[in-house]
């Protein structure tokens, strides 16, 4: 559904049409929460395996309070206490970490975690996987961990002509849970061309805020002259965002994490500039893109609803553990740090 509750007064007067929803995913914030959790629980240092989540603004803010990101589990002190980031580790990690003693918390995101169940359930089955995904994100590195005799990575359409199997009768697709949803129906479709028996996964592994974010974009898309897109040049989904744009009809898209990276020369001749972030990226990062366009004339803002979002995912059973020992509250909120972030409504 689109809601425009303040369409422009003239045909030509500069307007933001505004995304919703947008931002904070079910499981960024739990994600984000957990680190948050931890510092206030263990005290810092708390260590964190890759990015907790794909935005540059929240990691930034988290190593301010204490959190210490690493690229491998062996970086982490023995003993110490680390965090798995929100898009999921191989079995492998967990091996290494408890091989250096270190106390962990997995902050995957839920919806990740099904997937992986996924791969393993199909794996002990003995078919093949077709996970659909890019290669060497974090997310695709930790599910064709969890059987990687069994799963053959597919990169988009182009890379199905490049697709074995060992017997297309026993052949699944999953998928990266932050991808373009028409290019990820695109790559099944052609997967089926090869393999008439291919099975779908058993639920959408597309996460529920990827399809909402795009489905708000391409209802705006046709109207804009410009979408920005507030999000990180290593957020998938952040990506897809500007993608989409393009694709169902923006003039022009571009992609910033802060307020002071849009070229002002973007703005010549535009009429109707879209807003929108990708679901790692705190609300106060959009308010910022608002006010600076506010300031060059585009004060009227209409929200485009295309969904309404409630899921709240709990904490880490390790956090909650620890924080129902020490009397304190296990209630997903942010702190000081956050108190601006986007969260569910």
């Amino acid at each position: 559904m689109t809601d425009q509750s303040n369409p422009p007064t003239s045909q030509d007067a500069k307007r933001v049409l505004l995304a919703a929803p947008r931002g904070y995913c079910a499981g960024v914030d739990r994600a984000v929460v957990t680190v948050e959790k931890a510092l206030e629980l263990y005290g810092p240092p708390v260590y964190v395996r890759k990015q907790i989540v794909h935005n540059k603004h929240v990691v930034s803010t988290l190593e301010k309070r204490g959190a210490i990101f690493v690229e491998e589990t062996d970086e982490v002190p023995e003993g110490a206490t680390v965090i798995f980031s929100a898009h999921g580790v191989a079995p492998v990690v967990h091996e290494e970490a408890k091989a250096l003693s270190l106390r962990t918390i997995d902050a995957t995101c839920p919806l990740v975690t099904k997937v992986h169940r996924e791969a393993v359930r199909f794996a002990d089955s003995d078919y093949d996987i077709l996970l659909i995904g890019h290669e060497g994100h974090e997310e695709v590195v930790g599910t064709s961990g969890e059987a990687p005799e069994h799963i053959t990575l597919v990169d988009g359409p182009d890379d199905v002509a490049n697709v074995t199997v060992r017997d297309p009768d026993k052949v699944v697709w999953l998928s990266q849970t932050t991808l373009s949803v028409d290019e990820t129906m695109e790559t099944v479709r052609r997967l089926r061309e090869r393999f008439r028996a291919l099975q779908d996964p058993p639920s959408d592994d597309i996460c529920y805020a990827t399809q909402n974010r795009q489905l708000a974009v391409k209802q705006m898309a046709p109207e804009c002259d410009l979408m920005i897109v507030v999000g990180s040049r290593n957020s998938s989904n952040s990506v897809r965002l500007v993608e989409v744009a393009l694709e169902h009809g923006s003039r022009d898209g571009h992609l910033v994490d802060y307020a002071d990276e849009i070229d002002e020369s973007w703005l010549e001749g535009v009429t109707t500039v879209g807003v929108t972030s990708g679901a790692s990226v705190p609300e106060v990062l959009v308010r910022d893109v608002l006010t600076y366009l506010a300031e060059r004339g585009y004060a009227d803002v209409a929200p485009v609803v295309a969904a309404e979002e409630s899921l709240l995912f709990a904490l880490p059973n390790e956090i909650r553990r620890d924080l129902k020992a020490r009397g304190m509250s296990d209630k997903m909120r942010h702190d000081a740090a956050f108190e601006e972030a986007g969260s569910l409504h």
